[in-house]
């Protein structure tokens, strides 16, 4: 793999489907499958094979499904899980178990009741025993945001040792601010033997709104992929949103950094899992909002009908989405409705334009949002006037 590839790891089948509400059958399931694998993911982690008999089915599924991905399945540090999510992998052309356990004071005391030096071997273990099955192991480090960088550098380095071919460093309660969590995967790229020879995961979540931030300062700092979902729907607060670390990327050449995304396919694949998962994301969503290309103001309006770059740092067509859109509201100005009257073929003079605007403002201060059929009653009300109008 290039060292400037950041590997995009999907987890909306897995994480994404825990929120409430959001739970999907199996040929959904394949739907997305099939889809994220078109997108260009590097990996689908499947599910949660020993949590349910319908997951299992559905990872199995899922794996004779998709060509080109790793398929992943989820366990946790016992060989129970760890059979389950093989037995479940069997088919795939690329499997991937993805094992681990919790190494925060917080988790290592309170939900195991255990010590650092049991939670090390119980690790070791899951990772080695997990090798028998298939060569591609990822081990994850639940907390890594709040655990101590020296036991987590520990930790990594022994589940090396026993095979980990990917560390995953969650970020599990949102809690890290960027610069602690780059400065965490600096460390673990420092002080780490072996690390060389492993890819380090971002897996972040969004309790603080800065999921997306600590994945970039995660590859920033020598992570090679990114876990993250479609909308960046997930538990709590939800996941890093694929389509925003995807598009980051692309929009800073200067980073180095590159995916294997299709990004032409973002909107669409978007729209396909709020439809499915049956959650819709807030009009003013990153990238794949529906307000995402939208202006509404006059004077972004004005901007955007010379130029689009003066108020839009990515083409919309880059992700799917196939013009921007100007929105006529009481604050529009006469180029945005010059703008939207020509699409609807009137070719207005400025003169003719100057007797328009003022019935346009009429409406808009009426109407929330100024429609084409509008347009066609306003351009109607004023005709004796535009008529007698030199053009």
């Amino acid at each position: 793999m290039s060292k400037n590839k950041v590997q995009i790891f999907d987890t909306t089948l897995r994480d994404g489907e825990q929120v409430p509400g959001c739970k999907l059958n199996t040929n959904q399931k394949l739907i997305i499958a099939e889809r994220l694998d078109l997108l260009g993911v590097d990996v689908i982690e499947a599910g949660f094979p020993i949590s349910s008999p319908g997951d299992f089915n559905s990872v199995i599924k899922i794996s004779k499904l998709v060509k080109n991905a790793i398929v992943c399945g989820l366990t946790r540090a016992n060989k129970k899980d760890i059979e389950a999510a093989a037995e479940a992998l069997q088919y795939a052309v690329k499997p991937r178990i993805h094992t681990g356990i919790g190494t925060s004071d917080s988790h290592i005391r309170y939900k195991f009741n255990s010590t650092p030096e049991k939670i090390l071997e119980r690790a070791k273990e899951a990772v080695r025993y997990a090798k028998t099955f298939v060569e591609d192991i990822e081990f994850y480090a639940e907390d890594a945001g709040r655990t101590d960088n020296e036991f987590l550098a520990k930790i990594c380095e022994e589940v090396i040792k026993s095979g980990a071919t990917v560390l995953n460093i969650p970020d599990t309660t949102g809690y890290c601010l960027p610069e602690e969590y780059g400065a965490k995967i600096k460390y673990l790229k420092e002080n780490v033997k072996g690390i060389d020879n492993v890819i380090l995961s971002c897996h972040c979540h969004n309790d603080l709104g800065l999921a997306t931030a600590n994945s970039i300062a995660g590859v920033q700092n020598g992570a090679r992929q990114i876990e993250c979902t479609i909308n960046g729907i997930g538990e709590r607060a939800g996941n890093t949103a694929l389509e925003e670390v995807v598009m980051i990327l692309k929009q800073h050449p200067y980073l180095n950094l590159d995916t294997d995304i299709n990004t032409k396919l973002l909107y669409s694949t978007s729209h396909m899992v709020q439809e499915h998962m049956g959650i819709k994301v807030q009009p003013n969503k990153a990238v794949i909002g529906e307000n995402a290309f939208a202006h509404s103001s006059g004077i972004h309006q004005d901007g955007v009908i010379k130029n689009r770059q003066t108020y839009e740092i990515m083409n919309p067509e880059e992700v799917g989405v196939t013009e921007s859109s100007i929105v006529l509201t009481a604050r529009s100005g006469r180029a945005a409705l010059a703008y939207r009257a020509k699409n609807i073929g009137y070719d207005l003079t400025k003169m003719q334009l100057d007797i328009v605007y003022p019935e346009f403002l009429n409406f808009a201060d009426i109407k929330k949002e100024v429609q084409d059929e509008d347009i066609h009653k306003i351009i109607d009300i004023c005709k004796v006037f535009i008529n007698n109008v030199e053009v």
